[in-house]
């Protein structure tokens, strides 16, 4: 089965504030906001939501396909992914662009403040389902990416008759309300974390019940409290795993993606698909950068029987490769 994943192709400067955003910001004058944190590190990782979620869909034994726009800085960052089987066939790289950048702080309670420049990735509406090959494409992923890609996707998906992911997160703020809906109502399944599910349904306009709905399959995540999967008239809440320790959230919720599409891909339970969501997201936590950690599926699957218990789809997960 192959995965194709659209989305950002970023450089992540990440950096780490000690102390509390909100212990800085006024309620009372925050229509003129005028702020400056001093930090005390900065790293600049490989990053971006499509090779974030590619990354651990390929630790899982799944090789994805990713479809993005990329610039003239990108040499190395294809090596990388092109090291752990992530196939760049539909990935075009801009001579004349830079690859985008994605500047984020963090506070010591896993608050961020971010800003992104587009770069290259403003050409990812230059790209099209019409321009390839088909015939091998199960699933297709839609992340954050340029707005207007975003757009184009969803409707050549509904016209190609492609089941995708709709994952709008990070651009929520940048897509219309009919964008959204669009989006929604063609979906296989929807994501979001709990904030991001507030602010489709104030966009929107949808109530609670008109969003699962619509969305059919709709996974919410909601940080340390796990995930909730709803579908088919069912709400399975699904456990985090316990990190070992905290190192920082970017990232996160790319790498869930990737645990969660890696069952699907197998037609997992729901149930397991989720957990392994879960504990792909929580080794993203516990390193500094959304590619940095690194697992065998056999370490993989000894720690999600340590954490969730034995089930008999993780024999499945350890025999087959590219899913």
């Amino acid at each position: 089965m192959t995965v194709v994943v659209t989305g950002s192709i970023a450089y992540d400067y990440i950096m780490s504030f000690p102390g509390r955003f909100r212990d800085h910001i006024l309620p009372e004058n925050i229509d003129h906001l005028s702020l400056s944190f001093l930090v005390d590190s900065l790293t600049r990782q490989r990053g971006g939501c499509a090779p974030n979620i590619a990354y651990s869909l390929s630790l899982l034994g799944v090789r994805p396909r990713i479809m993005a726009a990329a610039g003239q800085d990108f040499e190395d960052y294809r090596r990388w992914l092109e090291q752990h089987n992530i196939d760049l066939s539909w990935l075009r790289v801009y001579p004349d662009e830079y690859t985008a950048s994605f500047f984020v702080s963090t506070d010591e309670e896993n608050n961020q403040i971010a800003s992104f420049y587009t770069g290259a990735m403003a050409r990812s509406r230059e790209l099209s389902f019409y321009d390839v090959d088909l015939s091998d494409v199960d699933l297709v992923v839609i992340s954050p990416n340029d707005p207007e890609a975003m757009r184009r996707y969803v409707r050549e998906c509904q016209a190609l008759n492609l089941p995708f992911i709709y994952d709008p997160s990070q651009q929520i703020v940048r897509l219309s309300a009919e964008d959204l809906l669009e989006g929604i109502d063609a979906a296989h399944l929807v994501i979001c974390n709990d904030y991001e599910y507030e602010l489709i349904k104030h966009k929107t306009g949808l109530t609670d019940e008109e969003l699962l709905r619509r969305a059919g399959t709709l996974v919410v995540t909601q940080g340390e409290k796990g995930s909730t999967i709803h579908t088919q008239g069912r709400s399975i809440p699904i456990p985090p795993a316990p990190p070992r320790r905290i190192a920082d959230p970017t990232g996160v919720g790319d790498a869930y993606r990737g645990g969660l599409i890696a069952g699907m891909l197998r037609h997992f339970p729901w149930e397991v698909a989720g957990r392994l969501g879960s504990l792909a997201a929580t080794y993203a936590l516990e390193h500094a950068g959304p590619q940095e950690h690194f697992y065998t599926r056999e370490e993989f699957v000894q720690r999600y029987r340590e954490t969730f218990g034995d089930t008999p789809e993780l024999e499945v997960l350890l025999r087959d490769a590219d899913a």
